[in-house]
Protein backbone atom coordinates (compact mmCIF):
# COMPACT_ATOMS: atom_id res chain seq x y z
CA UNK A 1 0.00 0.00 0.00
CA UNK A 2 1.76 3.42 -0.90
CA UNK A 3 1.50 6.29 1.03
CA UNK A 4 1.91 9.56 -0.94
CA UNK A 5 -0.76 11.77 0.46
CA UNK A 6 0.43 14.37 2.45
CA UNK A 7 -0.39 13.73 6.68
CA UNK A 8 -1.47 16.49 8.99
CA UNK A 9 -1.22 16.44 12.64
CA UNK A 10 -3.88 18.57 14.55
CA UNK A 11 -5.91 18.48 17.56
CA UNK A 12 -9.02 15.80 17.22
CA UNK A 13 -12.44 17.66 15.95
CA UNK A 14 -16.23 16.36 16.42
CA UNK A 15 -16.50 14.73 13.47
CA UNK A 16 -13.22 12.67 13.67
CA UNK A 17 -13.69 11.66 17.14
CA UNK A 18 -15.06 8.04 16.53
CA UNK A 19 -12.24 7.23 13.74
CA UNK A 20 -9.82 8.11 16.43
CA UNK A 21 -11.62 5.52 18.81
CA UNK A 22 -12.00 3.26 16.43
CA UNK A 23 -8.14 3.41 15.53
CA UNK A 24 -7.75 2.70 19.48
CA UNK A 25 -9.54 0.02 19.74
CA UNK A 26 -8.31 -1.70 16.73
CA UNK A 27 -4.94 -1.16 18.56
CA UNK A 28 -5.60 -2.72 21.71
CA UNK A 29 -5.61 0.51 23.67
CA UNK A 30 -8.47 1.71 26.17
CA UNK A 31 -10.65 4.09 25.49
CA UNK A 32 -11.24 4.80 29.67
CA UNK A 33 -11.00 8.44 30.48
CA UNK A 34 -10.32 10.19 27.15
CA UNK A 35 -13.59 11.42 26.85
CA UNK A 36 -12.53 14.23 29.47
CA UNK A 37 -9.69 14.65 27.38
CA UNK A 38 -10.02 15.25 23.88
CA UNK A 39 -9.22 19.17 24.40
CA UNK A 40 -5.80 17.59 24.34
CA UNK A 41 -6.16 15.18 21.49
CA UNK A 42 -3.80 15.30 18.53
CA UNK A 43 -4.75 13.01 15.20
CA UNK A 44 -2.95 12.13 12.16
CA UNK A 45 -4.79 12.44 9.14
CA UNK A 46 -4.07 11.05 5.53
CA UNK A 47 -6.59 12.18 3.00
CA UNK A 48 -8.91 13.10 5.17
CA UNK A 49 -9.05 9.58 7.27
CA UNK A 50 -7.68 9.56 10.70
CA UNK A 51 -4.12 7.61 10.34
CA UNK A 52 -2.76 7.68 13.68
CA UNK A 53 -3.24 9.62 17.25
CA UNK A 54 -1.55 10.64 20.68
CA UNK A 55 -3.62 12.48 23.55
CA UNK A 56 -2.67 14.15 26.74
CA UNK A 57 -4.43 14.29 29.77
CA UNK A 58 -3.22 17.78 31.37
CA UNK A 59 -3.32 17.62 35.65
CA UNK A 60 -0.89 21.28 36.21
CA UNK A 61 2.32 21.20 36.17
CA UNK A 62 2.25 17.52 35.77
CA UNK A 63 0.68 15.38 32.18
CA UNK A 64 -0.03 12.27 31.00
CA UNK A 65 1.06 11.05 27.28
CA UNK A 66 -1.79 8.42 26.10
CA UNK A 67 -3.26 7.07 23.65
CA UNK A 68 -0.37 7.06 21.10
CA UNK A 69 -1.20 4.90 17.82
CA UNK A 70 -0.97 4.40 14.63
CA UNK A 71 -2.51 3.09 12.18
CA UNK A 72 -1.40 -1.22 11.01
CA UNK A 73 -0.51 -0.07 7.17
CA UNK A 74 1.83 3.27 8.43
CA UNK A 75 3.35 1.51 11.21
CA UNK A 76 6.91 2.00 11.00
CA UNK A 77 6.92 5.08 8.50
CA UNK A 78 7.90 7.77 11.48
CA UNK A 79 4.09 9.00 12.03
CA UNK A 80 4.45 7.38 15.50
CA UNK A 81 7.63 9.60 16.47
CA UNK A 82 6.06 12.54 14.28
CA UNK A 83 2.94 11.84 16.98
CA UNK A 84 4.97 11.85 19.81
CA UNK A 85 6.99 15.24 19.17
CA UNK A 86 3.83 16.95 18.41
CA UNK A 87 2.35 15.94 21.81
CA UNK A 88 5.51 16.57 23.51
CA UNK A 89 5.18 20.07 21.62
CA UNK A 90 1.96 20.80 22.86
CA UNK A 91 2.82 19.63 26.36
CA UNK A 92 5.24 22.79 26.34
CA UNK A 93 3.03 24.88 25.22
CA UNK A 94 0.94 24.67 27.65
CA UNK A 95 4.01 24.92 30.54
CA UNK A 96 3.92 21.07 31.41
CA UNK A 97 6.92 20.47 33.72
CA UNK A 98 6.56 16.67 33.54
CA UNK A 99 5.12 14.76 30.93
CA UNK A 100 4.27 10.65 32.73
CA UNK A 101 2.86 7.61 30.36
CA UNK A 102 2.39 4.01 31.33
CA UNK A 103 3.43 1.20 28.75
CA UNK A 104 2.97 -2.45 28.28
CA UNK A 105 4.53 -2.54 24.82
CA UNK A 106 6.51 -0.02 24.13
CA UNK A 107 9.28 0.54 27.07
CA UNK A 108 12.39 0.30 24.84
CA UNK A 109 10.62 3.05 22.09
CA UNK A 110 10.12 6.35 24.48
CA UNK A 111 13.76 6.83 25.84
CA UNK A 112 14.40 8.33 22.26
CA UNK A 113 12.17 11.29 23.27
CA UNK A 114 14.00 11.50 26.75
CA UNK A 115 11.30 9.57 28.29
CA UNK A 116 13.10 7.20 31.24
CA UNK A 117 11.49 4.14 33.44
CA UNK A 118 10.49 5.24 37.06
CA UNK A 119 8.27 3.07 39.62
CA UNK A 120 4.95 3.91 39.44
CA UNK A 121 4.76 5.30 43.08
CA UNK A 122 7.22 8.25 41.95
CA UNK A 123 4.07 9.93 39.81
CA UNK A 124 3.04 12.69 40.36
CA UNK A 125 0.04 11.93 43.07
CA UNK A 126 -2.74 13.98 40.39
CA UNK A 127 -1.44 11.57 37.29
CA UNK A 128 -1.60 8.84 39.87
CA UNK A 129 -5.41 9.32 40.04
CA UNK A 130 -5.66 9.30 36.76
CA UNK A 131 -8.28 6.78 34.53
CA UNK A 132 -5.29 5.10 32.59
CA UNK A 133 -3.32 4.64 36.17
CA UNK A 134 -6.13 3.25 38.41
CA UNK A 135 -7.87 1.33 36.04
CA UNK A 136 -6.83 1.34 32.57
CA UNK A 137 -3.41 0.15 32.55
CA UNK A 138 -2.48 -2.91 34.03
CA UNK A 139 0.70 -2.85 36.98
CA UNK A 140 2.67 -4.06 34.63
CA UNK A 141 2.49 -1.36 32.46
CA UNK A 142 5.82 0.71 32.72
CA UNK A 143 5.87 4.11 34.05
CA UNK A 144 8.19 6.66 32.52
CA UNK A 145 8.65 10.38 32.86
CA UNK A 146 9.89 12.75 30.68
CA UNK A 147 11.15 15.80 32.40
CA UNK A 148 10.39 19.07 30.55
CA UNK A 149 11.56 22.00 32.92
CA UNK A 150 14.75 23.50 30.99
Amino acid sequence: MKHDKTISIERVAEEDVNALYALLQASGLSLDGLNAHLSTALVAKEGGQVVGSAAMEDYGASALLRSVAVAAPLRGTGLGHQLVEAAIGLARQQQTQRLYLLTETAADWFPRFGFAPIPRAAADPAVQVSVEFTTACPDSAQAMLLELRK
